[in-house]
C-alpha cells in the first residue's frame, strides 16, 4: 500500500487512540566496531531519513510510550532511556505532510518530547514497519539527511550525551558485558569529539573504582592481548546517583 494511503487509513484511528499534539522522538545511540551510531528510519516512497518516534497513548506515561516505541522498534526491553529537551517550533512537522488534507492526524501541530537511548547494539534485532523502506544503524559522522527538525534534535541529544559524559559513567548501556580498556576509552572520545591521554584516561577510570578487572584477556590480533573488564554495577549505579567529581 502507498504511503499516503497508509497515513490517511491510520489517521481516523489515531485520533481515537493517542493524546493529540503531543509525540515523541528516540534519538538511539549504538556502539559496534569503534564507532558510535544513531538508528534511523527511512520512510517509505521518501529519500529522506527519520528519528525513530511515535505518539503517547491516552492510557499511558510519556516514558512508557518511549519504551514501547522502541520495542517495537528494535525488539530490546528494558532500553535506557533519558528524556532531554521539547522540541515545539512553529510548523516544525506539518511541511512533511503538505500533500495531505488539513484534518490529516499526522499533519496537526505537535510538540515532541525528545529522549536519547543508549543499547547494546548486540541485543536488537531492527523492526522495519509499513511506513519505512528501511531501519538501519548509521555512525553520527554520516547521517543521511533527516526529515523536518530531526537533525536538531539529534545534534542536541549528542551534545546532552556529551555534557552528561562529564559527570556519569556512561558506558554500561553501550559497551558488551565485558569490554577492553581502549575499546572504553574510544567510546569517550568519539563522545566528547577529542583524543583523551592513554595514560590519564586510565588512571582515571580506575581510581574512579567502577571497574572490575577480569581475569582473562581478548584474545586475537597482532599485539599484546589487552585485559578485559566489566562494570561493577553496585558502584556503577552509585556512580550514575552521585556524579564524579571531575570531568573530562
Amino acid at each position: 500500500m502507498e504511503f499516503k494511503k497508509i497515513i490517511e487509513e491510520k489517521s481516523n484511528e489515531y485520533w481515537g487512540k493517542y493524546l493529540p499534539h503531543l509525540s515523541i522522538d528516540c534519538v538511539v545511540f549504538g556502539f559496534h566496531d569503534a564507532t558510535l551510531k544513531v538508528l534511523v528510519v527511512q520512510m517509505k516512497e521518501k529519500n529522506l531519513w527519520a528519528l525513530p518516534g511515535g505518539y503517547v497513548l491516552k492510557t499511558e506515561n510519556i516514558k512508557e510510550a518511549a519504551s514501547r516505541i522502541l520495542q517495537q522498534r528494535t525488539g530490546a526491553a528494558n532500553i535506557y532511556l533519558q528524556q532531554f529537551r521539547v522540541f515545539s517550533d512553529l510548523n516544525r512537522s506539518e511541511g512533511f505532510f503538505e500533500e495531505f488534507e488539513d484534518t490529516i492526524w499526522h499533519k496537526q501541530r505537535f510538540l515532541s518530547i525528545g529522549f536519547y537511548a543508549l543499547v547494546d547494539y548486540s541485543q536488537v534485532n531492527l523492526v522495519v514497519d509499513e511506513i519505512s523502506d528501511a531501519c538501519e544503524w548509521k555512525p553520527i559522522d554520516e547521517l543521511p539527511e533527516l526529515m523536518m527538525d530531526h537533525r536538531s534534535i539529534f545534534d542536541k541529544a549528542l551534545i546532552t550525551l556529551r555534557k552528561q559524559l562529564n559527570h556519569k559513567p556512561i558506558g554500561y548501556n553501550l559497551l558488551p558485558e565485558k569490554f577492553t580498556m581502549p575499546e572504553l576509552q574510544k567510546l569517550y572520545e568519539i563522545i566528547l569529539g577529542k583524543k583523551l591521554n592513554r595514560g590519564n584516561f586510565y588512571r582515571k577510570m580506575l581510581r574512579y573504582d567502577i571497574l572490575i578487572k577480569l581475569d582473562e584477556i581478548r584474545k586475537g590480533g597482532a599485539h599484546k592481548a589487552p585485559d578485559l573488564y566489566q562494570f561493577d554495577l553496585e558502584k556503577y549505579h552509585l556512580a550514575l546517583k552521585n556524579g564524579f567529581s571531575e570531568g573530562w
